[in-house]
This record gives C-alpha cells, structure tokens and sequence, in this order.
C-alpha cells in the first residue's frame, strides 16, 4: 500500500473523511469515504468538543472500514467567521555578488512580506506567494535565477483564530487520530475543484456549507481575496422547519429531495408531502409552495456573496466567473439563482482527476473532502516526508483517550 492520507471536513451539519493516495500512475485514488452528522459545531466553529470528536470518529472509522487500511491521523479543513485573509507586500535588495536571485532571496522577500503585526491571539495558516516584481518587471511568478536589484512579493495572508484551531486539534485528537495539518477549507476545495485556466483568467470560488459560506478569489493564478460569511444551508432549512411547521431532519430531507432555489424552475403541479409533527398525518402540498420558502433565503446568500465580490473590488475581472460547490449549492437552481444576482456565468464545482472512488466523490458536498486529501499529498511531497501510518489501531486510540481523560 501507498503513503495514505485522509482528507477530513468537519462541518456544521456533517463531517466527512476522505481516504486516498497517489499511485504509481501519480493519481489520486480515493479508497475509502466515511460521513457521519456533525453536532458540535455552530457557523464552522467547535462549540462541543467531545461531540465534534464522536463525529469525526465515526466518519474515520466508516472511511477505514471501506478502505480495509486504519490511519493514523488527518489533513483538517478549518473555517468560521474568525478566519481572516489579507494583502501584504514585501522588498528585500539583492546582495549576493552575482545579483542573481536564488531561493534564499525568494524566502527572505516572503519573510519579509509576511512581517505585518498580528494580534496574539490569532495565527498564520498560510502565506500564499501571488507574484513576484524584479527592479520594474513585474507579474513573475518564479523569480529564481533571474539578474537584479530589488525584489519584491506580494503575498495573501490567511490567519485563524489561535482557541479555534485549538479547539479543533483538540477535538481530532480527542478522537484518537493525530491531526497532521490544519488547512482553510476553499483553499482545499480550489485544488480539488478549480482548473489552473480558470485560476489565471480570474474565478471566485463559493463554498456553500451548512453554516459558512467560503469564498475565495483567484487572479493571474493566485490567492487575492478571502472571506467567511455566517450563513449557509443549515439557515435554508429552519426556514422550511418553520415554514412549513416541521422538524428540522424531515426538513433536511424536503431540501435535499424537493429543494430547488428558483421558482421559475418548478412544475406548478407538482406536489410534496410534508411530514407533521406530533404524531399529525402527513400534508401535502405544491412544490412551489416550498421553493417561494427556498428562494428568498438563496437570493439573500447569492446578494451577501455578491456584495463580497464588489467588496473585493475584482468582480470584473472575473473572466471565468464563479464555481459554486458544498453541500449547500445542491438544491436545484442554485447555479441559475447565482447567475441571476450576480450576472455573471457560473458551474457547479466537484471534485476533478481523482480514480477509484471517483463516483462516491464526485458531488459537491464531497468537494472539501477531497480536496484536504490532495492537499495533504501534495504538501506531504513538497516536504519530502510521508504521514505516519497507524501500525496498532484501537490500542494505539485507546492510549489517546486514556491521555485526554487523565
């Protein structure tokens, strides 16, 4: 067996484990997928730690069951309101004899880039390089082994929240599984979704989960834009539970199965029947009935993404437009809805080149999943060391249980 890594999405309303590793054919093969509900987190963030961590267990167990291979520990996505992303720019001279840049430069200009003051209680998750300027050259992207004076760097600045990321390692280790790295959802989600044409024409990548939106922005190939919304598919549902005087799962279920965020869409015969609560029978009503409760919540998060966008100041120059993915962006005429508000094209993102699971996966409530499993390999690579595996399974989760309650 490969190097395993496992992909795992803890979110609002469901956790999800993905398990893969890149074969001889350097293909990610996803071999084992494991869901469980999440109920111990609120808007993204760790609210009950001991439920997060029954979640995540049985999502790890379920995906190493299917895989027939136990794991040791996880590449984790992390998102909430407390996730901040910012522009910053750094210059370092060239001092060397030759002029000539070399990685040690190009480490010291991101260093430098990278020196903006950051509260205590916050962390640096990623320092992402947008592009690289030479004396008055500017728009390179490697700048190694190039001649001059001056070089600068323009990096995207992503921190988190220090107790939130705590939290979270906390709840994965509470588990009994390591957590091998701590990654911002949409920036997973892009490597599993976005195609590198759409991230140099310009994209906006709009994650829909149960209690975040994530957007992230790409242009000319780099991070430029990043932000969190609190809101998201878990807020689509109360209004139907409300709306139609119905408990919260049979209201998940409606969505899911009858859902759709566009009226124009939905056949006016069309009929739903719709579970009552206290042991009432079951109504039944037109379809339409429920979109009029679906569309005016999926207009509000299209025009909240939308004012985000002109926040940003690059909606225009977005050439490939916008890729919506999550669970969230399931319902029926999601895509439509975006393209009304924000007039601009838009797709339904999944999870792209992968093998082996390939049809479990390849749906948007998936993307996250497997996009911390491509990460994961890729920076496992990038440091030239591979993830430990898990060699002694339940004594080995034994111990870790043992240490969290002693």
């Amino acid at each position: 067996m490969e190097d395993v890594i496992v992909g795992l999405d803890i979110g609002t309303t469901k956790t999800c484990a993905v398990i893969g590793f890149q074969n001889e054919n350097n293909q990610i093969e996803v071999i084992g997928v494991g869901v469980a509900p999440s109920k111990g987190l609120k808007n993204g963030v760790v609210v009950n730690i001991d439920n997060t961590a029954s979640s995540i267990e049985k999502a790890i167990d379920e995906a190493e069951l299917m895989a027939g291979y136990e794991v040791a520990g996880a590449v984790v996505g992390i998102s909430g309101h407390h996730v901040k992303g910012e522009n910053s720019r750094g210059v370092v001279a060239i001092s060397n004899k030759n002029r000539t840049i070399t990685p040690i430069e190009v480490k010291r200009v991101i260093e430098a880039a990278q020196a903006v003051v950051i509260p205590v209680d916050r962390e640096i998750l990623h320092v992402l390089s947008k592009e690289f300027s030479v004396d008055d050259q500017t728009n390179i992207k490697d700048p190694t082994g190039m001649s001059g004076v001056r070089l600068e760097a323009e990096v995207h600045i992503i921190t988190a929240a220090v107790t939130n990321i705590q939290n979270l390692m906390k709840s994965v280790e509470r588990a009994g599984f390591g957590c091998q790295d701590v990654v911002f959802n949409p920036l997973a989600t892009a490597e599993a979704t976005l195609s590198r044409d759409e991230k140099e024409l310009g994209v906006a990548l709009v994650d829909i989960g149960g209690g975040t939106v994530d957007l992230m922005i790409y242009l000319e190939g780099g991070v430029t834009y990043t932000s969190v919304l609190s809101v998201g598919g878990i807020h689509v549902t109360n209004d139907i539970s409300i709306g139609l005087r119905t408990p919260i799962d049979s209201a998940e279920m409606i969505k899911r199965k009858y859902g759709c965020a566009v009226l124009d869409l939905v056949d006016a015969s069309e009929m739903v029947e719709v579970p009552s609560v206290g042991g009432r029978a079951p109504r039944k009503l037109f379809r339409q009935e429920l979109t009029q409760i679906i569309e005016p919540r999926m207009t509000e998060i299209m025009e909240m993404v939308d004012l985000e966008l002109q926040k940003s100041g690059k909606k225009d120059m977005l050439a490939a437009g916008l890729v919506l993915t999550g669970g969230g962006s399931m319902i029926e005429g999601c895509v439509e809805a975006a393209e009304r508000v924000m007039s601009m094209p838009a797709r339904m993102g999944v999870a792209r080149e992968i093998v082996g699971l390939k049809d479990r996966v390849a749906t948007p409530q998936f993307s996250n999943g497997v996009g911390l499993l491509k990460y994961g390999i890729r920076m496992s690579q990038f440091r030239g060391r591979v993830f430990e595996k898990k060699k002694m399974g339940i004594v080995k989760k034994i111990k870790g249980w043992l240490e969290n309650y002693l």
